[in-house]
């Protein structure tokens, strides 16, 4: 990427040492200065009737939503009088997680968490260029060094530290070209990106036509068919059983296994070992003492019951432990575990999960285990099962390669994408 970088734009006409390893040399007549010189901490509260703002990784300031709770880890307080005020073309910054880019300029008014941090910027800088240059993935990097790790995904940013980081200033005049030029071929990248992003969209849909049809229909495209009359499943093989899941799971507790595998259960994956590394796939508080979590068996369902309607469960590969608040079910002998899996997750079966729920707060609805009883189930042959089983994964396995492909082609952008900022924001690339 950034032989190409190199290849299609030109290079400033006389550079010079920048007296910092990682920006190596720059053109002669930019400055280089450092943020304690052109940040100036403001601390303003108690503006209660402007917007809630976030600050993220991806995008920087963004209005706070608050119907979408995977956007809301932090927990909101009745009283926001403390929360900081952040003013359109101000900077605002998470200190706990400017190591990964949390932090930018905003193009909103409101207000943020009071542990946050919020700048005005020195004149000889652009709010656009500043924006592009220090959420490019160089300056990232000098925040992870100016950070001190004091547990999982949360890394405290010390001020002194801080303020030593080197920036690199061109004239007005070209950090305004510089913005218009990175807004221009950004804009291009993200729109390439979007347009492979949907054709991905297309092929998992293509994935969940298969394996609905397969999961109520079978791969016999002559066998007979009846109906069922039963909303959103129709018509199915004329030979098939229709069950309900009281008669096919049967809950069990089993606790006191706190030194088994941490397992999660997800909307996008089903059941999973819990990384503990990764902050954001650890919404939920992890206590001390694990006694009470209880123990799941491989080839045995598991269930987020406060999130099922969204599809959060499904047979685990994994013998492990999970919340005390999540269900445990093992099955009956006549459904392979497999089968059950990918026909419980597909979206024929996951609206009746929502009929048997209710709304208790945002994100949560509460599972009715006498509705969940009741929903039905159809059930082929276990000859029958195994087959579609072996069609699902050779029809999927082809469209799971065009997908990895398309994601390969995407990541390839977005290194082309950074290379590009880097390169520019550090005079490595001219652009006018």
């Amino acid at each position: 990427m950034e032989t190409a970088v190199k290849n299609t734009t030109k290079r400033y006409d006389k550079y010079k040492p920048s007296g910092v390893e990682w920006l190596g040399d720059i053109p002669e007549h930019w400055e280089v200065s450092r943020l304690g010189v052109l940040l100036n901490p403001i601390s303003i509260n108690n503006r209660t009737d402007l917007s809630l703002l976030s600050i993220t990784r991806e995008k920087g300031v963004i209005l706070r939503d608050l119907e979408d709770e995977g956007a809301n880890h932090n927990f909101i307080p009745d009283d926001l009088s403390n929360y900081k005020v952040l003013l359109k073309g101000q900077f605002g910054m998470n200190k706990m997680k400017a190591w990964q880019g949390s932090y930018g300029i905003s193009n909103y008014d409101g207000i943020v968490s009071p542990a946050y941090f919020i700048f005005d910027l020195e004149q000889k800088m652009t709010p656009e260029y500043f924006h592009l240059a220090i959420r490019s993935k160089l300056y990232v990097s000098f925040f992870g060094s100016a950070s001190d790790g004091v547990r999982i995904g949360q890394w405290d940013l010390s001020k002194e530290r801080m303020k030593q980081i080197p920036f690199l200033i061109p004239s007005l005049k070209e950090q305004t070209a510089i913005s218009e030029f990175l807004d221009d071929k950004t804009t291009k990248i993200d729109q390439a990106i979007v347009i492979k992003q949907q054709q991905i969209e297309l092929l998992e849909e293509r994935k969940r036509i298969v394996i609905h049809k397969a999961v109520t229909q079978g791969i016999n495209p002559d066998v007979k068919l009846k109906d069922i009359d039963v909303e959103w499943i129709g018509e199915i093989p004329e030979h098939w059983t229709v069950s309900r899941l009281g008669l096919m799971l049967t809950i069990y507790s089993i606790k006191n296994h706190p030194n088994e595998l941490l397992l999660s259960i997800t909307r996008e994956l089903g059941v999973i070992v819990r990384d503990l590394e990764n902050e954001s796939s650890n919404h939920n508080f992890i206590p001390d003492d694990l006694s009470g979590y209880k123990l799941l068996k491989r080839g045995d369902f598991g269930m987020n019951k406060m999130k099922a309607w969204q599809g959060s469960y499904g047979v685990s590969n994994y013998t492990g432990i999970i919340s005390p608040a999540y269900y445990t079910f093992s099955l009956v002998d006549t459904i392979n575990p497999d089968f059950f899996h990918l026909a419980i997750r597909s979206k024929i079966y996951v609206p009746f999960f929502g009929q048997a729920s209710d709304g208790v707060r945002i994100g949560q609805w509460d599972l009715s285990q006498d509705r969940m009883k009741h929903i039905p189930f159809v059930i082929p042959t276990i000859e029958e099962q195994n087959d579609i089983l072996i069609f699902i994964e050779t029809s999927t396995t082809k469209i799971a390669t065009a997908i990895s492909l398309k994601e390969q082609e995407i990541e390839k952008l977005k290194e082309y994408k950074s290379s590009l900022i880097d390169g520019v924001v550090t005079g490595k690339v001219r652009v006018c």
